[in-house]
């Protein structure tokens, strides 16, 4: 797949990435195993993930391939956190997750601004990808309201030995708070883009650059729109140099994010990018 450099960055990655919100609900670890290595043999160099994803476990998943592929990037999250820990078995996982459907609270994230717990799920996140580092950490739908940005900004300045570049991700309602402010903490910006949020207008708006986008498809179906590669197509040109987040489980689908984004190609000239020249 084609790749591209993100703007801000010197990270270089595919021009799809792969999302792990929802890998859980492709099977057993095995076939979790193997839809990953898929999705790298189709050209995903860069895979995003998070401590709440799968309450711990999408972070265990990706540890093989990580191993297997020094250059793939990978992005993790802080601030949202799994009720009863991202050291659970998968069964147990998948338990809350059924249970929560009647009761919110088995499953629903926890929420901690404070550094301290930020230093521990720092380490726990790189125990369970294997890694040393992380090319993004990202705050995880962060309240401005409540964010001590300059601690944030002085731990995470302090642990560039482990972190390369941090950011946030976020909603659009969200985003645009921290761009009035212009918070130095959302110096890379992960958000939603589609028809509902216009992420990539917001952005624009305020002269910066497209990093990463997703909503997409789950948008699309929500409006029961079917058209995917033509939305996809248009998100592909509107993102610029930027990097689209997809997740799937089926597997003839990645071939064809692949030939999208070859065919689409990558562009300096999207009006966000014009701004900030």
């Amino acid at each position: 797949m084609l790749q591209t450099i993100l703007p801000g960055t010197e990270l270089r990655v595919s021009r799809f990435a792969y999302g792990t919100s929802s890998l859980l609900r492709a099977g057993t670890e095995k076939q979790r195993a193997d839809l990953l290595a898929a999705a790298y043999d189709h050209g995903f160099t860069h895979f995003d993930t998070a401590p709440y994803y799968g309450f711990g476990s999408t972070e265990r998943d990706l540890r093989g391939l990580l191993a297997a592929h020094r250059e793939a990037t990978v992005a993790s999250k802080v601030g949202l956190y799994s009720p009863g820990g991202e050291w659970q078995p998968t069964s147990v996982v998948v338990g809350r997750k059924i249970l929560g459907k009647a009761i919110p609270a088995v499953s629903r994230p926890i929420a901690d601004w404070s550094v301290a717990r930020a230093r521990k799920a720092l380490s726990g996140s790189l125990k369970r990808l294997g890694r040393d580092y992380l090319d993004l950490y990202l705050l995880h739908e962060p309240d401005l309201s409540v964010l001590n940005s300059e601690e944030w900004l002085r731990w995470l300045e302090s642990e560039r030995s482990r972190v390369k570049y941090f950011g946030i991700a976020v909603t659009t309602d969200r985003l645009k708070g921290f761009l009035a402010a212009n918070d130095p903490i959302a110096s890379f910006v992960q958000t939603e883009d589609n028809e509902a949020a216009q992420g990539t207008g917001l952005l624009t708006a305020y002269g910066r650059p497209v990093q990463i986008t997703y909503g997409y498809i789950r948008d699309a179906l929500r409006r029961s729109r079917t058209d995917i590669p033509t939305i996809l197509t248009d998100a592909l040109r509107r993102s610029g140099r930027g990097s689209i987040l997809i997740g799937t489980s089926k597997l003839q689908r990645l071939r064809q994010y692949a030939d999208l984004a070859d065919a689409v190609g990558v562009s300096d000239t999207s009006p966000a990018l014009k701004q900030v020249q």
